[in-house]
């Protein structure tokens, strides 16, 4: 059944036309309440992992809905009609590109009325915590998931209170839901410490397709890296928390080019910095990769990373990683097998280490081997399966008597 007209649903949560009704709860399929701090048109790793669960759900049969501070209905990669209900939003001082949800209050009224089975929260903050209070007020499920780590974000920014306030309100948010579930073994084990459960670990899904190591394009690497350097690349959020500062050094390494795919507040810093670095901007789709299957090695000196789907992405490309020694990005590299762990900050033992792999290319050509096994059964449909079963645990054992 389709409604057509712009609906105000309370709090200034507004829903685009058409509305679909929801599926009643007795079928089934689940109606799923995914709530996001972020969506499109943003481009970032919590928008990418919301786009694939509510295309995987809808292709199990499920009934998605978005609750979100930006963003349209729209037609999903399956051909899903999806609802987007969107909530009063404000621009982060700095960072102009990003809508976020402005505190909005109580949102019982608008869950009442979408009426989900399941409140999915993508990591959750303002937007989140909101929904999460209506969904325990309605008596309805919910699962939250762990994707950014905002005690490091109040640690960099300087924030008032610092990490220990932001653990504090993390705390609240996360005791509100009835799941939390973390992308990766030291972000699992960092919740336990702070306090935070009950968490189970819920990876992220990779496109084979989009990324995969065919996509190479020689006339690409050869426009990038003329001289038959060694293409290094990174694809990121240009901001202060991925550190791509301490690239720099690399950057003037000889025989060696460094292409930065991305945008953000940092980007015109960033590229008076590092003058030889290629900034491609944002990419997507098969442009996106054609860059990363094109590199030679991937790089990444962010800290702070729950997952690093970036990293995988790579992997997936048959691109061996240089990366950070901590976060998430220890679950999917494996030192002198698919890659190779940076210990520290200190930038210029990372330039070296680039530099060792430009003079070693059987290093690299082994690694490069390896990249791709390491992660090709992290399939979206297999990780979609199980964050439906999460889903569907919590539904039952919140239902049950």
């Amino acid at each position: 059944m389709l409604r057509e007209d712009t609906a105000l649903l309370g709090a200034g949560v507004t829903v685009s036309a058409p509305v679909v009704a929801p599926t009643p709860s007795g079928g089934v399929g689940m109606r799923v309440a995914v709530v996001s701090e972020t969506f499109l048109p943003a481009v970032n790793g919590v928008v990418n992992s919301v786009l694939r669960l509510v295309d995987h759900l809808a292709v199990r049969g499920h009934d998605p809905v978005v609750v979100a501070p930006s963003g349209a209905s729209y037609e999903s990669r399956c051909g899903a009609w999806v609802v987007v209900a969107t909530v009063p939003s404000m621009r982060l001082p700095g960072y102009r590109q990003l809508s976020v949800a402005r505190p909005v209050g109580d949102l019982t009224e608008v869950l009442g009325r979408l009426a989900p089975d399941v409140v999915h929260l993508a990591s959750p903050v303002v937007l989140g915590l909101a929904a999460a209070r209506a969904a325990r007020t309605l008596g309805v499920p919910s699962v939250a998931v762990f994707q950014t780590d905002l005690a490091a974000y109040a640690e960099r920014y300087r924030l008032p209170g610092g990490p220990a306030a932001a653990w504090r309100y993390l705390r609240s948010v996360h005791e509100t839901a009835d799941l939390t579930l973390a992308p990766s073994t030291a972000s699992l084990a960092m919740l336990a410490r702070h306090g935070i459960g009950p968490v189970t670990l819920w990876r992220r899904g990779v496109d084979l397709d989009q990324f995969a190591p065919w996509h190479s394009d020689p006339g690409l690497h050869r426009e990038l890296a003329p001289a038959g350097e060694l293409l290094v690349g990174v694809v990121a959020r240009l901001a202060v928390e991925k550190r791509l500062e301490l690239l720099a050094p690399l950057s003037e390494l000889p025989g060696v080019r460094l292409v930065v795919v991305g945008d953000g507040p940092q980007r015109r810093q960033l590229a008076r910095r590092m003058p030889r670095a290629h900034f491609l901007g944002q990419l997507g789709g098969a442009e996106l990769g054609a860059v990363v299957a094109s590199l030679d090695l991937f790089v990444h000196p962010g800290a702070d990373e729950t997952f690093c789907q970036a990293v995988q992405e790579a992997l997936a490309a048959g691109v061996p990683a240089v990366v950070a020694a901590s976060g998430g990005p220890l679950d999917l590299v494996r030192h002198r097998q698919n890659g190779w762990l940076w210990a520290g900050d200190d930038p210029h033992l990372l330039a070296a280490m680039v530099a060792g792999l430009r003079d070693d290319p059987a290093a690299l050509r082994a690694a490069a081997d390896r990249a791709r096994p390491s992660v090709e059964e992290r399939t979206w449909g297999r990780i979609g399966d199980e964050l439906i079963g999460h889903l569907q645990h919590v539904r039952a054992r919140v239902s049950a008597p």
